[in-house]
């Protein structure tokens, strides 16, 4: 009987061995694979990439920009914030700095287009983005805008966005409504296509309506008018509406 106490009290040791073993191995694969992240501000760029390699952490150059407190070529943010825990292979962001600004903006407002771009690529700076907007009284393709402006100081990143000259929109004249009423449908027809202007559903009708004084409404002849067949009794819009290229015209003609 004691040697079977025994054996039990040694089976449940080695139980209970095996599972603290077992802890302790996923407590190792879990945690094991968490990195805490170092603080990288003020490190040389080269510093980093080696500090965190040594730590299975991927390193990348997000942004640089000037900085009259550090000195070009370190830290000047990061990505996670130090003490963040992550895992493994994490990529940790950084932005460079470019030490205090050293180039001076240069004028291109009044420059085309490509000429802008290349003088502000020849002094090392990154044209950043260009938009385009329409502007009368200067050639298309001409920069109208920029942002910073010339000369300016104390700026953050080392490029410049243009907004650049397109053709004005130049909206279609407005015509003036014929006087159709009278004219035969074919004759009313090629002065309407020649105005610009399309040709609707034709309605037909035996009897006229009385004249309107609105313009936007059916024009009509007098109502005592006799007029043969395919004789152009009504018109909208009226004679003299101001109307734009493109618009349908209604005509009434007599049956």
């Amino acid at each position: 009987m004691i040697n079977f106490f025994r054996l039990a009290l040694a089976g449940m040791v080695l139980a209970m061995a095996g599972l603290i073993s077992a802890v302790m191995t996923m407590h190792f694969a879990i945690h094991g694979a968490e990195v805490k992240v170092p603080d990288l501000q003020g490190l040389t760029v080269a510093d980093a990439l080696h500090k965190t390699a040594n730590l299975g952490l991927n390193l990348g150059i997000d942004n640089k920009y000037y900085s009259v407190d550090v000195p070009a070529g370190r830290v000047l943010a990061q990505s996670p914030l130090p003490g963040a825990i992550v895992r493994r292979e994490w990529r940790m962001r950084v932005t460079e700095s470019l030490g205090p600004q050293r180039v001076a903006i240069p004028k291109v407002v009044g420059q085309q287009e490509r000429v802008a771009a290349i003088e502000v690529r020849r002094l090392g700076l990154d044209l950043e983005e260009t938009a385009q907007m329409p502007f009368g009284g200067v050639q298309p393709g001409t920069v109208i805008a920029q942002n910073p402006d010339h000369g300016a100081a104390g700026v953050e990143r080392p490029s410049v966005s243009l907004l650049v000259s397109s053709p004005a929109s130049v909206s279609a004249p407005a015509l003036v409504m014929p006087q159709l009423i009278g004219l035969p449908l074919a004759t009313a027809s090629g002065l309407i296509a020649h105005a610009g202007l399309k040709v609707g559903p034709v309605q037909n009708s035996n009897v006229s309506e009385p004249a309107s004084t609105d313009p936007g409404s059916m024009q009509m002849a007098p109502p005592d008018t006799v007029d043969p067949i395919g004789t152009v009794l009504g018109q909208s819009p009226a004679a003299g509406y101001r109307v734009n290229a493109g618009m349908i015209i209604t005509l009434k003609v007599a049956q």
